[in-house]
């Protein structure tokens, strides 16, 4: 059913390494003087979660921001194939897309990434001088621990099609550095992206602004992972104001089924319009 009360346009940027698929979305009978630019997750995740990134938006569009959710290069339906990616060809995409939004909405700007895309809002927010906070959903705290995650998937699918897995992370890992592309789960991973997402280490970034990070668990009163209570410690030392919780729910970015997250959506209005 379509809602009246915001206006969803879907469009195309222009970017050098070709047009890039946009979904902007904003009060329909008021001009927006806030922002938020999404950032999406690795690979398959990405699809994963578009259900959930599309409730958030709305949500947030509802409450009066300017929503611009983009498809980075070599994902959705934006110019390139998985393999053209580079962290920095992602990194450009992030800033055009900030730019574009910069001139839609005159007031401050949220970055919000899901775990890899929280790493890339992290990595980029420096650049800019209008970013109220960022707002870190599940972060990818370790680009190498990250990169042997997703090459097992390749190794859960030989496990399943033949029995065994054929190879093991170290002789993937082995290819890559042999600038060999492997494809993973339908997606074929290029040696440089490969090299890029090695080097990622959320702690050694520092964030001037505020920082709203959220994770999902069991119980809504855990506590973030230990590899992100470290990241978080060492942010307020820094100086950094961090909120950060966990919300009940399923892990949406993995699930089998598409899956939503009510709990996350509650928790991320309540710190985004805080």
């Amino acid at each position: 059913m379509q809602d009246a009360s915001i206006r969803i346009e879907p469009f195309f940027l222009d970017s050098p390494r070709g047009p890039l698929f946009c979904l902007y979305l904003a009060p329909a009978d008021q001009a927006a003087n806030k922002g938020v630019l999404y950032l999406h997750p690795f690979a398959e995740e990405m699809h994963k979660s578009r259900r959930m990134a599309a409730l958030q938006a709305r949500a947030l569009a509802h409450a009066g921001y300017a929503v611009l959710q983009v498809d980075l290069t070599g994902c959705g339906d934006s110019a390139g194939d998985f393999s053209d990616a580079t962290w920095d060809a992602w990194r450009d995409d992030a800033r055009l897309a900030h730019a574009w939004l910069t001139v839609k909405v005159a007031g401050p700007i949220i970055l919000w990434g899901l775990r890899s895309g929280a790493s890339l809002a992290v990595d980029i927010a420096p650049a800019f001088n209008n970013i109220s906070r960022l707002l870190l959903w599940q972060p990818m705290v370790n680009g190498d621990q990250f990169l042997n995650q997703f090459l097992r998937i390749k190794l859960a699918s030989e496990m399943l099609s033949d029995g065994q897995a054929q190879t093991g992370t170290k002789d993937l890992r082995s290819q890559l550095a042999a600038n060999e592309s492997i494809e993973v789960g339908g997606y074929m991973l290029s040696p440089g992206m490969a090299r890029d997402l090695a080097e990622l280490k959320l702690g050694e970034s520092h964030p001037a602004c505020p920082v709203v990070w959220i994770e999902i668990g069991a119980n809504p009163n855990e506590n973030v992972a230990p590899a992100g209570q470290h990241i978080i410690a060492a942010w307020r030392n820094a100086g950094t104001r961090v909120h950060s919780q966990t919300v009940a729910g399923e892990p949406f970015w993995v699930t089998q089924e598409i899956a939503e997250c009510p709990a996350l959506v509650e928790a991320t209005m309540q710190a985004a319009t805080q």
